[in-house]
């Protein structure tokens, strides 16, 4: 599939390029179904665009998920259990992807609520950390239903006035998201092209959750459920009552994403996050 240059995705996509303080890396991925905690990677594309080298070459792993793939999840992207059974699981390119994004911020589309969350799933069932700590993420498709709130196909119609072809490839839905991310840039003029302020954009509807799960959300800079029994009390508090604590185990125990579990992993070893604004919750000792 050719490539547009920066250039022709319009001067203030190329203005934005040449603001870039380190490369951005547009991603997608198909998967098994749409649980990011329990279902699994098929499919994953990656462009990279830097002011230096423009918009890279797309890379793409296709990937055996080491579970069978749902029809109905093949009907859509067209990946399906015969087209995976001789390739590598995600283990075996792990590495290679932490390699690649590595010194990178991101983008994509959807990417905060789905993509995400399920690649670091996969990071941390293979043992590997998928850090996001002063990573900026720029959401498409938050820019998108904030202005015009649709789909990427009609994003594709109504910013680049064609039609998104090969829907559900990766790679296709990848490119897709440049074109649509520049005609954005192009149609919107008060959108500003710093990094930092379209991550602020991207993240406004999660700015509340302290997880991409939404199983907590900030109150007074400390973590409360926003789930369960506890929905409302304070996470410092439940991990300072016995029985609570029970409870918080018996969450690690159960069928929860892996980041929720990684801030119960901390409320229990005395490590209560707090938020910092415009920056990535870290876990400080309570």
């Amino acid at each position: 599939m050719p490539l547009p240059t920066v250039e022709e995705l319009g001067p203030r996509f190329a203005d934005f390029v040449a603001r870039l303080t380190r490369p951005l890396i547009f991603f997608d991925t198909e998967t098994t179904g749409t649980d990011p905690a329990n279902d699994r990677v098929v499919e994953i594309s990656m462009i990279k665009i830097s002011p230096t080298d423009g918009i890279g070459a797309a890379r793409t792993w296709r990937i055996n998920p080491n579970m069978r793939i749902p029809l109905e999840a093949s009907e859509i992207h067209g990946i399906y259990n015969k087209d995976v059974a001789s390739l590598p699981m995600f283990a075996a390119v792990a590495d290679e992807l932490l390699a690649f994004l590595a010194g990178c911020d991101i983008a994509g589309f959807n990417i905060g609520r789905f993509d995400i969350r399920v690649l670091q799933t996969e990071f941390m069932r293979c043992g590997k950390l998928f850090d996001l700590s002063g990573v900026r993420i720029i959401d498409a498709q938050v820019i998108y239903h904030q202005k015009e709130p649709r789909n990427l196909t009609a994003a594709m119609r109504f910013y680049c006035a064609k039609d998104l072809t090969n829907a559900h490839g990766a790679e296709a839905d990848t490119l897709a998201t440049v074109e649509v991310f520049a005609g954005q840039l192009e149609r919107y003029g008060d959108l500003n092209l710093e990094v930092d302020a379209l991550h602020e954009v991207s993240n406004a509807v999660n700015n509340g959750f302290v997880d991409l799960s939404r199983r907590f959300s900030w109150r007074d800079n400390e973590p409360v459920f926003n789930f369960g029994k506890l929905k409302g009390k304070s996470l410092r508090w439940a991990a300072s009552e016995p029985t609570e604590r029970t409870y918080m185990r018996w969450i690690l125990d159960g069928n929860f994403e892996e980041d929720t579990k990684l801030i119960i992993r901390d409320a229990l070893a005395g490590r209560i996050r707090q938020r910092v604004r415009s920056q990535q919750p870290r876990a400080e000792e309570g």
